[in-house]
């Protein structure tokens, strides 16, 4: 069966479909709603088998390059996080299908946002192309 990455953003997607404020000017109840929704799509996930892994990543970030022989890491926080994609999260699924991937990702979608509102928010769909070879 196919692997899929169920990327979720800070900033949205192609277009915001709503213009809620970041999660951290959201009040705790919706947060603390948000939360267990991301929950229950984890528990359902490991209901049907689906269920490969799932994190949330803070919007906090470090670019770092190789920088040659005697010397150090080269370090950035840029490009500018107003400018940039930061990625939020995601949910590692073990799908049948391209089909039930999208499915699932449009229900990751609906979370639901201030006011208990479902923000609708944009979710990137990437299939993994190949896993690192095992000891057995």
């Amino acid at each position: 069966m196919p692997k899929y990455l169920l990327l979720k953003h800070y900033r949205g997607g192609p277009e915001r479909h709503h213009p809620f404020p970041p999660m951290d000017q959201w009040a705790p109840e919706d947060v603390e709603a948000h939360m267990a929704f991301q929950r229950q799509v984890r528990e359902l996930l490991r209901e049907n088998g689906e269920y490969v892994d799932a994190r949330a990543l803070t919007p906090t970030r470090t670019w770092v390059r190789y920088g040659g022989e005697e010397a150090a890491p080269v370090t950035t926080d840029g490009p500018l996080p107003e400018t940039s994609d930061l990625v939020a999260g995601w949910f590692m699924i073990d799908v049948e299908s391209h089909e039930r991937a999208l499915e699932l990702a449009a229900y990751v979608s609906s979370a639901p946002g201030p006011g208990g509102e479902p923000i609708y928010e944009w979710i990137d769909v990437r299939e993994v192309m190949w896993e690192a070879p095992t000891d057995d």
